[in-house]
């Protein structure tokens, strides 16, 4: 019998699709170990969290991140399908990297434009093929997995954290205000070291 229910798990095991059992990885960077764990809810076309990543990161990257200080979380927030579209693709290469994040970010104003979502798709394909980041665009696009880990994201932060707003910074469990003032977040984290 046990041999049996062996054989029909290994059939079910191989005519399963691999990613039907990959796990999301979350956007993150830093020391896991770090004192301060920090999330921020975003959505790819909102302009304040493409300020968020222009302005206040590379500061709270320097002084916080690389110094072991700070673990940061990058929690996907879609405000619209355009994000969402562009959130499965900062997801695509599923590694934990937020390189393909920050890109998308820094050039949000290249792609984040269009009447319709197929040409918000289009743009964002365009932008993406300038990059080396090797994605095919359709595939990301079409990955259920992806789409259901942005929306637990999503309803994570409506139901645990209240979000209202992007970019809403998280920071030991607790909201901060303020979340584009680097010197007050600055001053905040100093506190907690």
């Amino acid at each position: 019998m046990k041999k049996e229910l062996i054989k029909i798990l290994l059939i079910v095991f191989y005519f399963l699709p691999i990613n039907s059992f990959a796990e999301i990885k979350p956007i993150s960077e830093g020391s896991v170990d770090a004192k301060i764990k920090l999330i921020v809810f975003e959505s790819l076309t909102c302009g304040h969290c493409g300020s968020f990543h222009k302005n206040v990161y590379p500061k709270l990257k320097e002084d916080f991140i690389d110094k072991g200080h700070v673990y940061i979380e990058f929690k996907n927030f879609p405000l619209d399908m355009a994000a969402m579209n562009a959130s499965k693709i900062a997801h695509c290469k599923n590694d934990g990297s937020s390189e393909i994040l920050h890109y998308l970010f820094i050039n949000q104003e290249e792609w984040a434009k269009g009447e319709t979502i197929e040409e918000l798709n289009n743009n964002i394909e365009k932008s993406v093929k300038k990059s080396n980041f090797n994605l095919d665009i359709n595939k990301c696009l079409s990955n259920k997995e992806f789409e259901d880990h942005i929306l637990e994201d999503r309803i994570e932060g409506v139901k645990k954290y209240k979000i209202n707003a992007t970019p809403t910074l998280i920071i030991n469990g607790e909201k901060f205000e303020n979340p584009l003032n680097y010197k007050k977040l600055k001053k905040f984290l100093e506190k907690l070291i």
